[in-house]
């Protein structure tokens, strides 16, 4: 029978594919970030844009989930949701959240700490107006977060839907749309030989970006 906790003891990576160069940094971090994110999806292109996003509760409980990134410009990071979910609930009590990307193949990893708020109606619109049909009718039927029954059964209600959407246009629900990270830090962390880690900080302060490094 296999032993779990040996098999875990047991893995070993020494990591050494790559670098971080101290004497080649952007003054921004969105520079690095896309320039990571792009070799991300070269090696990954169905999961370089998922990342882990953790918020707090009214009980000052941290929560965790997989989003997906939808959006990257110089004023944050985009997502979208329910907004009657958990995740919408804490950002409406607490919107400091933590943004955490991992990508394995390329032992690369960022760190982003910033406030999250709702995007624009007219910005929700064009993204949920560019998702498949299928997609949108899901946003309709479900009530995220919320407990259901373990033997519920979503195909009856997706097929009424299906029908009543056949011929017209999906329109998006008032209570799904999208939410902008603005990131006041960032943290890159590249995988170096012997645990000896690169990490390279920004942080931004006096509305300028303060480049740091941190002990691995």
């Amino acid at each position: 029978m296999s032993n779990p906790k040996k098999n875990i003891e047991n893995i070993r990576v020494d990591y050494n594919k790559s670098n971080i160069d101290y004497n080649q940094m952007p003054d921004s971090p969105f520079e690095l970030f896309k320039f990571w994110l792009d070799k991300a999806i070269l090696v990954d292109n169905e999961n370089a844009n998922a990342f882990v996003l953790s918020t707090v509760s009214s009980n000052s409980l941290p929560s965790s989930r997989v989003v997906l990134l939808r959006g990257l410009d110089n004023n944050g990071l985009t997502f979208f949701t329910n907004y009657n979910s958990s995740k919408s609930l804490d950002i409406d009590i607490n919107n400091n959240v933590s943004i955490n990307f991992f990508w394995p193949q390329l032992e690369k990893q960022v760190r982003i700490l910033g406030s999250a708020s709702k995007i624009s109606s007219d910005e929700s619109d064009i993204y949920f107006n560019s998702r498949p049909k299928h997609s949108q009718l899901g946003a309709l039927l479900s009530n995220q977060s919320t407990e259901i029954s373990l033997d519920h059964d979503y195909t009856n209600h997706l097929s009424k839907l299906e029908a009543e959407h056949a011929n017209k246009k999906v329109i998006r629900p008032k209570y799904w749309g999208g939410y902008r990270v603005m990131p006041e830090y960032f943290e890159f962390w590249q995988g170096r030989p012997s645990r000896l880690h690169d990490r390279l900080c920004y942080s931004y302060k006096n509305n300028s970006w303060l480049k740091t490094r941190k002990s691995p």
